[in-house]
């Protein structure tokens, strides 16, 4: 199925970001990677996708499930990792499984303990394991080099790296596209209104946006993270109330240049409305300048978000965090997997978000588009 009409501007403009192998390329591998992290709890998660206990399936990694609707003594959560819950799970439930668990679960799986029949269940897991707060006691020392089980090793609190990276990549990505988001309607609206309209408008909201610049917005950040509990929309908010300004100079240019275009001056003698001028034909003709600055308002919020983690003032502690991650090989430069991991990371995340939008670019060319 085709995604656009054959012929249409829609159709035209994919055509020309197709000829852009390397953007077409970085597209496919980075939305395979964004999929993934966003089903990040179907992929790094410390409680199993299915389980079957006495012939009844069960969700854990979507409901909560006591310990007791396994066999157990507690009322809260099963923990899966530990060797009792999964000797219950496959066992049937048996109560020798607190004395000798790994002796009676290797004995149920052949189907018979002391020569009794017993049902077995079995757990499904995710490829890796272990969610990004999980914590594995039996790594000493801590940070744990890459093995079998942790495969790009462990950080400082035998948390596994790969399945923070997981979780990080999400959330740094959701939160570089919700600032650019913010950030492009208010800066695309000031910029355009100063261009169209000029005189006293341009000149009041030049004035602010130089104030507004000029204010050094990490270390406002730094002192509000400290009076206020930050989150991530809070934080989202504080950040694209400081990045809107870098649109509204090129926005601006592109909008004083085409205002006195003849097509705008034919649409106002039609009585066609400003608004209506500014966004359905002028901005569309703004949009090179405007993509122009996109990899850098992205590229910026990821670095922005990357750097008060780092400094310690960005989100909760209970965030998996990139910039954690790179305080951590900072402070243990024995652990050179660390370092590697954070350092890969984010050259991989911040290159394929800047060739899509190299691509996208051209896409939106109209000297390239109808050539």
């Amino acid at each position: 199925m085709r995604l656009f009409r054959e012929g249409s501007l829609g159709a035209r403009r994919w055509a020309q970001f197709r000829k852009n192998r390397r953007a077409l390329w970085s597209l496919w591998i980075f939305g395979l990677l964004f999929v993934v992290c966003l089903c990040a709890e179907l992929v790094a998660n410390d409680r199993p996708l299915v389980v079957s206990y006495r012939g009844a399936l069960h969700f854990p990694a979507f409901k909560f499930y006591p310990e007791t609707a396994f066999g157990g003594e507690f009322e809260t959560e099963a923990e899966y990792p530990a060797p009792e819950v999964q000797c219950l799970i496959v066992s049937g439930g048996l109560e020798a499984c607190f004395d000798e668990p790994e002796a009676v679960m290797a004995a149920a799986r052949t189907g018979a303990v002391d020569g009794e029949a017993v049902e077995k269940g079995w757990l499904v897991w995710p490829p890796v394991p272990y969610s990004f707060n999980t914590v594995n006691y039996d790594v000493q020392p801590a940070p744990g080099a890459p093995d079998a089980k942790h495969w790009l090793g462990t950080d400082d609190q035998t948390r596994d790296v790969l399945a923070r990276i997981i979780y990080g990549f999400r959330i740094s990505t959701l939160f570089a596209l919700f600032v650019v988001g913010v950030s492009s309607v208010v800066g695309i609206a000031a910029g355009a209104s100063m261009g169209y309209f000029g005189g006293w408008v341009d000149l009041v909201f030049q004035r602010i946006v130089e104030i507004w610049g000029n204010i050094p917005s990490l270390y406002i950040i730094i002192i509000l993270s400290a009076m206020l509990t930050m989150s991530f929309s809070l934080l989202a908010v504080l950040i694209a109330l400081f990045s809107w300004t870098s649109l509204v100079g090129v926005v601006r240019a592109e909008f004083l240049r085409a205002r006195n275009f003849e097509y705008t001056r034919a649409a106002r003698a039609l009585g066609v409305g400003d608004w209506t001028i500014m966004f359905r034909h002028i901005l569309p003709n703004a949009m090179v300048a405007t993509l122009t600055m996109m990899p850098f308002l992205i590229t910026g919020a990821i670095g922005a978000l990357a750097s008060l983690d780092f400094l310690g003032f960005g989100l909760p502690a209970a965030y998996p965090s990139l910039g954690e991650l790179a305080l951590q090989a900072k402070q243990n430069l024995q652990a050179p997997w660390l370092a590697f991991a954070a350092f890969a990371t984010f050259s991989i995340m911040l290159s394929l978000l800047v060739f899509i939008f190299e691509g996208v670019r051209d896409a939106f060319d109209p000297r390239k588009t109808f050539r």
